[in-house]
């Protein structure tokens, strides 16, 4: 989206850099992500929404076509968004399968604030959205759990969801921070809790034991979907809250802990923010150590 933008390629190559850092990409199981077939993407989006990502894809390298004032589309931005969402397709499909345990995808662009109707805040395709009603849709599960905990509101999943339920929600947000959307009142599935700027780990570890921890044992989700996002770090200067590396692995083994119980452990996670690229890269090790049980 342009050398000036924080949602670049160099976000990947730090988790790499980090992995190898850390002696986990020998441990890993890789697999690239296929191409999302059109279907798969209209279970949560409107043809228009995907249209407007297909149609307006510059053909020309190093032209950027702006869809507003965050996300930018360039030559390969479509797909891009097809890889990322096939990416949680592909990884839901093997969970189900159980030819593997639980899945991380490392991708981009992030999924959580594409609306059904229209892309917004670097994000086209909404990919755990698409990965749950996948599960729901082909697999035929009737409880999905999604659990975001990136500093912004996913607003796109929420609205997705809203009326929906077979799928619970449970989230913290920084708030007022962008989309700038309003608080939605508490319900048996939506649990996103909005926090104050420089909000730190025990703030969050207190609302995840008193508000997530029981809806989720309350609906028995028979998967879990993970907005990972990491812009919630202490470094990273997109937001102004306070966690640490600590924190993000403390929050995954919660998440383990409810889908042993009632998931089979089946748990797709998808990148979702982080900008600070020192701290998104130990962050998802911190992550992938805990889905991985090495830490």
């Amino acid at each position: 989206m342009g050398e000036w933008h924080p949602e670049s390629p160099a976000r990947l190559q730090a988790i790499e850099d980090q992995l190898i850092l850390a002696r986990l990409d020998g441990l890993l199981e890789r697999r690239e992500a296929p191409l999302a077939e059109i279907p798969a993407i209209m279970r949560n989006h409107t043809a228009g929404a995907i249209a407007l990502v297909r149609e307006n894809t510059p053909a020309a390298e190093g032209e950027l076509y702006p869809l507003d004032g965050d996300t930018l589309l360039c030559a390969h931005s479509y797909h891009a968004a097809l890889r990322a969402a096939g990416a949680a397709l592909a990884a839901t499909d093997a969970v189900i399968a159980g030819s593997i345990a639980n899945a991380f995808c490392a991708i981009r662009p992030p999924g959580h604030h594409a609306r059904p109707s229209e892309p917004m805040g670097f994000c086209l395709f909404n990919n755990v959205a698409i990965g749950a009603r996948h599960a729901m849709d082909s697999h035929g599960l009737a409880r999905v759990a999604i659990i975001d905990f990136d500093v912004h509101h996913g607003n796109g999943t929420a609205e997705s969801f809203r009326d929906d339920p077979r799928v619970l929600m449970a989230s913290f947000f920084q708030h007022p921070l962008y989309p700038y959307t309003e608080p939605e009142p508490r319900t048996a599935t939506c649990v996103n809790i909005p926090v104050p700027a420089g909000s730190r780990g025990d703030v969050v570890r207190t609302l995840v034991t008193e508000h997530w921890l029981p809806a989720l044992h309350a609906f028995k989700p028979e998967m879990i979907f993970i907005s990972a996002g990491f812009d919630a770090h202490r470094e990273d200067d997109i937001g102004g809250m306070g966690l640490v590396e600590d924190d993000y692995a403390w929050i995954t083994t919660q998440i383990m802990a409810v889908a042993k119980l009632y998931a089979k452990g089946r748990i797709v996670s998808c990148l979702e923010g982080g900008y600070n690229l020192s701290a998104l890269g130990r962050s998802v090790v911190a992550h992938v150590k805990a889905l991985a049980e090495l830490s």
